[in-house]
C-alpha cells in the first residue's frame, strides 16, 4: 500500500461510514486576512466547528493540502516538510470519543496494516484548577482496544514534556497522560491561553515508534514526545467538549465535535517502518529523478536531495492553486521556496533548466487523484521554469556584485545582502570570495546569522497561527472591507469588463488589499470613477443577503468568484442588492454587514489609497473607508 492507496483508502473508509468526501480547499485561502497559508486540515473547517451548518451535513472527511512557511528552514531532516497533506474527518454533534477512537484504531490497523505494538497514544491528564477531568474515557478506550490485540495496555502519568524526559517509559505502557501543552486544543494552546468565549477540549494524539536508539541530547529518558526521532505523532484526535465562558472557568459543550487530522506522509512512512519521510512514494520519485540528472546518490547528498524535492512539491501546488512568485507575501514565500531548490541544486552540479525536468515528475504523482493538477499542468511547468529563468539571470547580477568587494572585504550583513537580494547561499558567497581573493570580516558569520535569525522571525510572523487566527478578522470593520471588496470588484467589472477577476485579497482593520487582472495601470480617471460606484452602492444602502445554490445553477445566474477557486456540490452566494438593482453577485463563504449603507456610518467614504503592480499582469489595489 501506497502513500496514494493510504490517501484513497482513507478517503473510502470514512464515505462508508457515512462521511461526506469534500474537496481540498486552496493553499491561499480567499477572505482569511490572518495567515499567508491552509496550514493545517482544520482550517478551513472552523466555521463548521463553531455552529455553521455544512451543506454537506455533519459527517465529512477530505485530504487537505497544507504549507506551514514558518517550516522551511528544518526542512533537510528525515521528517519535516513545509507542504503535506492532512487526512481528516469531523464529526458535528455527531458521534464522539469512543468511535472516532475506534475506527482510528481499525483504519490504521486492519486497513493500513501498521503493527499495533509500534503505536503508543497520549491522552489529557486533566487540570484541577479548572474543573477539567482527567480523560480516562479516551484512555480506556483505547485500552480495551489493544488488549482485543493482545497488547499491553498500561497507563502512565507523565504531564509536563520535562517530566517525560526525567521519567521515561516503561515497557509495558502504551498510553500517556500529558498536561494542557501537549494534549489540549483551543485557537491558542493551553486551558490558560485559551480566549474566552471558545470552544475548545482534551485531544488524544497518536505516535509511530520506529524503534532507533534515543538520543540523550534531547533529554536523559526517551517518551512518545520526545523530539529525537524515535518516535513520529502519525495523527491526532480533537474533542471539543468544551467553553471558556470566564478566566479559569469552563462549561461543557451542548453540540460536542469532532475534529482529526494524520499527517498522509508520516502514516506512510510508518507503514514502511523507515523514519524517512522522503522514501515514500509521493517523495521518492523525485529523488529518483534528481539522482538521474545529477548523477549523484541520495546518500551522499541527502540534505539538497530533500530541500529540492520538498521545496518544489510545495512551489508546485502553489502554481496550481493561482499563486505566482513575487516579491510580496504568498508570491514571496513561493519565490523563495523555488530559489532555495535552485540553490540546493548547485550542490548536485545542475547548472541549469532543472525545473522543467523535476516539475512534470511531480505533477505526475498527483493528476490521478487532483483534477485540477492534471488540467493546468503544462501552465505549472512554463511558470516555474520562468522563475527558474530569471533567477539565473539574478545570480549572474550577484556574480558582478561580489566584484565590488575586492578591495573592502565582506561583511555578514552584506553577505545576508547577496543571500536576500540575488539568492545566493552563504556557502556559495564564502566560496566565490576565496576564488576572487575577497577578504571576509569582526565576525561575518555572527553578523550573518543574526540577519538569519531576524528574517526566521519575520517569517514566522507572518505565517503565524494557522487555523489559531483564523476567526480573528470577523468583527465589525473587517465585515465592512469584507463588504467593500465586492463591491469594488463589481465597479472594475463595469469599467474593464466581465474577464476582470479576484486574484488575492487581504483585509486588515485599516484598509483592504484587492488583486485583480489587468493590463495597465489604473488612470485617475478610472480611480476616481471605480470610487463613485462604490460610494454610490453604499449611499443606496443595499440589502445584503445570501442564499445556497447548486454549484452550476449559482455560475449560470451570474455569480462570480475568485480566480483558481474549486466549489463543493452547494455554495453560498452573497447579493447585494434586489431586483434590478444588483450591485454584487457572488459565490463567498461570508460574513458580510447587512446593508451597504453601514460602511457609511460616521458620514466615511470608499477611497482607494494605492493601485499598483502586483506581479505580471496582475494589478493591486488599496482602500479605506474615511
Amino acid at each position: 500500500m501506497n502513500t496514494q492507496d493510504i490517501r484513497n483508502a482513507y478517503l473510502k473508509f470514512f464515505a462508508d461510514r457515512g462521511h461526506a468526501v469534500i474537496p481540498r480547499a486552496p493553499l491561499v485561502l480567499q477572505g482569511d486576512p490572518t495567515t499567508l497559508f491552509t496550514g493545517s486540515g482544520m482550517q478551513p473547517i472552523i466555521p463548521y466547528l463553531l455552529g455553521e451548518p455544512h451543506p454537506k451535513g455533519v459527517r465529512l472527511v477530505d485530504s487537505q493540502t497544507c504549507l506551514r512557511a514558518q517550516d522551511i528552514d528544518d526542512v533537510g531532516d528525515n521528517r519535516h516538510t513545509t507542504f503535506f497533506e492532512m487526512l481528516g474527518n469531523w464529526s458535528f454533534g455527531d458521534y464522539f470519543k469512543q468511535q472516532q477512537i475506534e475506527w482510528m484504531f481499525e483504519f490504521l490497523s486492519d486497513v493500513v496494516g501498521l503493527d499495533m505494538s509500534r503505536v503508543y497514544v497520549t491522552c489529557y491528564i486533566g487540570d484541577e484548577r479548572y474543573g477539567i477531568a482527567k480523560d480516562t474515557e479516551a484512555a480506556e478506550v483505547w485500552a480495551k482496544l489493544y488488549q482485543a490485540k493482545g497488547l499491553s495496555s498500561d497507563q502512565a502519568d507523565i504531564g509536563s514534556e520535562e517530566a517525560g524526559y526525567a521519567r521515561g517509559m516503561r515497557d509495558s505502557e502504551r498510553i500517556f497522560y500529558y498536561d494542557g501543552s501537549k494534549n489540549w486544543w483551543s485557537r491558542n494552546g493551553s486551558p490558560e491561553t485559551t480566549p474566552v468565549g471558545d470552544p475548545c477540549g482534551p485531544d488524544t494524539e497518536m505516535f509511530y515508534d520506529f524503534g532507533i536508539a534515543h538520543n540523550p541530547e534531547f533529554g536523559e529518558y526517551c517518551h512518545p514526545n520526545c523530539d529525537c526521532g524515535r518516535f513520529m505523532e502519525i495523527g491526532n484526535n480533537v474533542f471539543m467538549a468544551y467553553k471558556k465562558v470566564a478566566e479559569g472557568k469552563f462549561e461543557a459543550l451542548e453540540q460536542k465535535n469532532v475534529d482529526h487530522g494524520s499527517g498522509l506522509e508520516r502514516i506512510a512512512a510508518a507503514k514502511l517502518n523507515d523514519p524517512d519521510v522522503f522514501k515514500i512514494s509521493l517523495l521518492w520519485p523525485i529523488i529518483e529523478k534528481l539522482e538521474a540528472l545529477s548523477g549523484k546518490k541520495y546518500d551522499s547528498h541527502t540534505e539538497s536531495m530533500r530541500v529540492i524535492a520538498d521545496h518544489l512539491r510545495a512551489a508546485t501546488f502553489l502554481a496550481v492553486d493561482g499563486c505566482v512568485p513575487s516579491n510580496k507575501e504568498q508570491g514571496y514565500v513561493m519565490r523563495r521556496l523555488l530559489r532555495r531548490a535552485i540553490r540546493y541544486s548547485f550542490d548536485l552540479g545542475i547548472e541549469q533548466n532543472f525545473l522543467q525536468e523535476v516539475v512534470p515528475v511531480i505533477a505526475d504523482l498527483y493528476v490521478d487523484d487532483f483534477p485540477e493538477v492534471k488540467e493546468q499542468r503544462e501552465t505549472i511547468i512554463a511558470v516555474l521554469a520562468k522563475e527558474e529563468k530569471a533567477f539565473r539571470q539574478t545570480l549572474r547580477k550577484g556574480l558582478k556584485e561580489m566584484g565590488k568587494f575586492v578591495d573592502g572585504g565582506l561583511t555578514g550583513a552584506e553577505l545576508f545582502t547577496l543571500y536576500d537580494t540575488y539568492g545566493f547561499p552563504v556557502e556559495l558567497s564564502t566560496e566565490e570570495a576565496f576564488k576572487q581573493n575577497i577578504v571576509l570580516s569582526d565576525d561575518w558569520r555572527a553578523e550573518f546569522d543574526a540577519k538569519m535569525t531576524e528574517q526566521r522571525q519575520r517569517s514566522q510572523t507572518a505565517a503565524k497561527g494557522t487555523f489559531k487566527g483564523g476567526l480573528e478578522g470577523h468583527d465589525d470593520i473587517h465585515l465592512k472591507y469584507h463588504t467593500a471588496t465586492h463591491l469594488l470588484q463589481s465597479a472594475l467589472r463595469q469599467l474593464f469588463g466581465p474577464e476582470l477577476r479576484q486574484h488575492g485579497s487581504n483585509i486588515t482593520t485599516e484598509r483592504l488589499r484587492f488583486d485583480f487582472n489587468h493590463d495597465g495601470k489604473m488612470s485617475a480617471e478610472d480611480i476616481a470613477k471605480a470610487e463613485e460606484l462604490v460610494n454610490g452602492w453604499i449611499a443606496d444602502d443595499l440589502p445584503v443577503s445570501y442564499k445556497m445554490y447548486p454549484t452550476q445553477t449559482a455560475l449560470d445566474m451570474g455569480a462570480i468568484g475568485p480566480f483558481g477557486e474549486r466549489y463543493d456540490e452547494q455554495v453560498k452566494v452573497y447579493q447585494m442588492g434586489e431586483g434590478d438593482h444588483i450591485a454584487s453577485l457572488e459565490i463567498c463563504g461570508g460574513p458580510h454587514v447587512d446593508h451597504t449603507g453601514q460602511l457609511a456610518e460616521g458620514g466615511k467614504k470608499f477611497k482607494i489609497t494605492k493601485e499598483e503592480s502586483s506581479s505580471a499582469g496582475i494589478r493591486r489595489i488599496k482602500a479605506m473607508l474615511v
